[in-house]
């Protein structure tokens, strides 16, 4: 009688795991099914074309015949890094992208507190509120600035009605404006990023760290910012490439003398139809900003499993 009930229990963990495995291949067999339609979806628009642009970047460009031929050489990479115009089109780039990344933080981290930690029934409305930017185009939210910063805009008009400014202040087609402008835009992203982690930070947390003595400076630098780094991580990192890219903010804020990356790009293959070089500031511009990106990943992460 005990061999049978051992006999039995064997089979019945036998059982038991062969059952485990067929559903953990037949959860896996559905992943792969379900990811693999978004899978090819990314190799066909994202990849293949990435692919032929770096081909195109190795090619040669005829001024005089204005065509593209084909080659495989490194000279339009050595005149990107070895011309100071287009090193400091990267620079300026880069340097508004981060400005942009740091205004959004110190902006928008208040407001995702607020927004996470409100009991208010019109939370819903609020959040409404920061979203309802994004329905509207880059182009016409700067469009609006536009209006406010131009000689005769709203700004220059009430100061100079109010006689505290003789002359109109110069704020458009300067980094000023585009700055504001890309500010703006990426504004949303980082608060939304910023609000669903300190929601899944619990308040009791915060009342602990206060009933321990800390003040509200303590308890915001020991506790609320390290367990709120994902979200910073989040939202640093896609204001960032949002800024690296931008376009139309620069093209209309900054005018034709103020030049970042995303403009460069399109010059470069609607204007001078220079697609060689084009495709090589491209692949400049991609690569800064995974490298950037990468590393502050990279960074905050080792800080946050300390």
């Amino acid at each position: 009688m005990t061999l049978t009930t051992t006999a039995r229990g064997n089979i019945s963990a036998l059982a038991a795991q062969r059952i485990a495995t067929e559903e953990r291949g037949g959860a896996r067999l559905t992943a792969a099914s379900l990811s693999a339609p978004a899978t090819i979806l990314v190799a066909i628009g994202l990849l293949i074309p990435l692919v032929i642009l770096f081909r195109y970047s190795l090619n040669e460009f005829v001024a005089q015949r204005k065509m593209m031929v084909e080659a495989v050489t490194l000279a339009n990479y050595v005149k990107f890094f070895t011309d100071p115009y287009y090193t400091n089109v990267l620079f300026r780039t880069l340097r508004v992208a981060i400005t942009v990344t740091a205004i959004c933080l110190v902006m928008g981290f208040p407001l995702a507190y607020v927004l996470a930690r409100t009991q208010s029934r019109f939370k819903n409305l609020l959040i409404m509120l920061v979203v309802l930017p994004l329905f509207v185009g880059n182009a016409v939210r700067a469009a609006g600035w536009m209006t406010l910063f131009g000689s005769k805009g709203a700004i220059n008009a009430t100061l100079m009605g109010l006689g505290l400014i003789s002359e109109p202040l110069e704020i458009m087609y300067t980094e000023t404006a585009v700055i504001i402008g890309i500010a703006a835009v990426n504004l949303p992203f980082m608060v939304l990023s910023l609000q669903s982690v300190i929601e899944g930070i619990g308040r009791d947390v915060e009342e602990a760290a206060f009933s321990l003595g800390a003040n509200p400076a303590a308890m915001f630098r020991r506790v609320l910012w390290p367990l709120a780094l994902p979200g910073v991580l989040a939202g640093t990192i896609l204001t960032f490439i949002l800024g690296m890219n931008a376009y139309a903010t620069p093209v209309l804020l900054g005018g034709p003398q103020f030049q970042m990356m995303g403009p460069l790009v399109y010059g470069q293959f609607a204007g001078v139809s220079n697609w060689p070089f084009g495709a090589a500031i491209s692949f400049v511009l991609m690569t800064a900003t995974l490298l950037l990106s990468v590393t502050a990943n990279l960074i905050v992460q080792r800080r946050y499993r300390r």
